[in-house]
């Protein structure tokens, strides 16, 4: 096939798609609506995995150890910690470098740093905060701590006081990952359904224009034309429907991002979706304007097998 029987038969499926502009406008609303939610239930999981990220990275365990506790022992308890395998990282803060965030945290509030300076000592602790692998692990590391805590009981304790990963804190991120799920099965739903409606509308569409241009049809026939040159415009207009679908769903997310972004900042776990969506509008070109071909061209390829025998 050379350049000029291409140009002719993307020629031809273009005329098609204006001589059919109503019927050709419809599927295009149709398709638009499908993708829009397609690009709709991307950004619902990324806000969703958002929060569930943000509620996963404030859990961890603190330990808050005695002013007198030796650092020695402190690194010795930090190094048995590191070396458990649910243990993903640990932070040490020593007791100056925690007085220094206290004093920073209250720069403003005189009467709190005066106490502080009255007392003379430093009346904080080291600390050591541990985050796990996983959500699930943190009853095997504060076993493990408290049964530390225990084997000193001969002696004085280090550890003054565990904060532990509250049932509270675990219930409410269990709680949204149920509804991340769901959202996301709901949404496959919606978009299953709508690809069914979008199917069918573009192919009544296409259907319509073969039966329109079935004249053209026989002359072609007669002429000698071949079955893919005769059945190639009707291809080109559903992948047509499915370009124009996605640069429209496309255009659309631009002013309602832009409108959203600074609320989903505030509120879903500080991501930003104008901004989400502007650095990865490659990403979404890719799956809107790619969902939109595939479905042009399969109710194309539908049309075309069922009604334009040759």
């Amino acid at each position: 096939m050379n350049w000029v029987t291409l140009k002719r038969m993307v020629r031809a499926g273009f005329l098609d798609f204006w001589r059919n502009g109503f019927v050709s406008l419809a599927s295009i609303l149709v398709m638009t609506v499908t993708l829009f939610v397609v690009g709709m239930t991307l950004f619902a999981g990324v806000i969703l995995n958002s929060a569930l990220g943000e509620l996963r990275d404030k859990a961890d365990i603190s330990v808050y150890f005695t002013t007198s506790a030796p650092e020695d022992q402190i690194l010795q308890l930090q190094k048995s910690v590191n070396a458990l395998p649910q243990v993903q990282s640990t932070t040490y803060i020593s007791a100056d470098d925690a007085l220094a965030a206290f004093r920073e945290l209250h720069q403003d509030d005189q009467l709190t740093l005066q106490a502080l300076q009255e007392l003379g000592d430093n009346p904080l602790g080291a600390e050591l905060d541990i985050k796990a692998k996983d959500i699930s692990q943190y009853d095997a590391i504060s076993q493990f701590l408290q049964q530390q805590q225990a084997s000193q009981a001969g002696g004085p304790s280090i550890i003054d006081k565990i904060n532990y990963f509250d049932e509270q804190h675990r219930e409410a991120l269990d709680r949204l990952q149920e509804i991340t799920d769901s959202a996301g099965r709901l949404g496959l739903i919606i978009i299953l359904l709508l690809v069914g409606v979008t199917l069918a509308i573009s192919f009544n569409t296409l259907r319509l224009a073969i039966y329109t241009s079935r004249e053209e049809i026989q002359v072609m026939r007669l002429v000698g034309a071949g079955a893919f040159y005769i059945r190639a415009p009707f291809m080109v207009e559903g992948v047509l429907y499915g370009l124009i679908s996605g640069v429209v769903t496309l255009v659309l997310f631009y002013p309602l991002t832009y409108w959203l972004g600074q609320a989903t900042a505030n509120f879903f776990g500080g991501i930003n979706v104008f901004s989400y969506y502007v650095s990865h509008f490659l990403m979404f070109f890719g799956i809107i304007i790619g969902t939109g071909v595939v479905l042009g061209a399969a109710a194309s390829y539908l049309a075309v097998r069922r009604y334009l025998k040759i």
